[in-house]
């Protein structure tokens, strides 16, 4: 059934035991969550077990609170021959008050591995629906490129350096 779900959310509120001592969830518990949600989302669109191979641009723009109604949303935004980009958002609603916000934001890219050999398998091709989507996309090759040259950087610095 691969090829099909190209979205998951996640809803729970954030409880006492997800909090730092300033009373606010820990980053650390919110990258968990993202993980969890972009995997589920990779394993739906693929059908097979996924690692994942990186996260890009995080952004903690809001803090959590305890009571929050917090919403984990994992979008596919592009497909390469066994990778799958997702942008994860990771929304806070104070109930109390019907308060929404944006609390943390990321791109994520998982890689389809195959049952018997752990090896990259082929996933279905995502193609965007509309402009948005488009948009999306384009900020994933954005960030594609910039890890790429990241990478060179890094091992042009590691070559100086042995």
């Amino acid at each position: 059934m691969s090829g099909k779900q190209h979205e998951v959310n996640f809803r729970f509120l954030a409880q006492p035991t997800d909090v730092n001592f300033g009373g606010k969830v820990h980053g650390g518990m919110v990258m968990k969550w993202i993980d969890q949600a972009g995997y589920a989302c990779a394993v739906a669109w693929s059908g097979a077990y996924c690692v994942t191979a990186s996260v890009s641009g995080i952004q903690f723009v809001k803090p959590i609170l305890i009571g929050d109604l917090v919403t984990v949303r994992a979008r596919l935004i592009h497909t390469g021959r066994s990778s799958m980009h997702m942008a994860v958002d990771v929304l806070a609603r104070d109930l109390r008050k019907d308060e929404h916000r944006l609390a943390t934001s990321c791109v994520m890219v998982f890689v389809a591995l195959d049952a018997p050999d752990g090896k990259p398998t082929p996933v279905a091709s995502w193609e965007p629906r509309d402009e948005h989507e488009r948009q999306l996309q384009e900020q994933a090759m954005r960030l594609m490129n910039l890890s790429k040259e990241m990478e060179q950087l890094v091992d042009a610095q590691v070559a100086e350096n042995i």
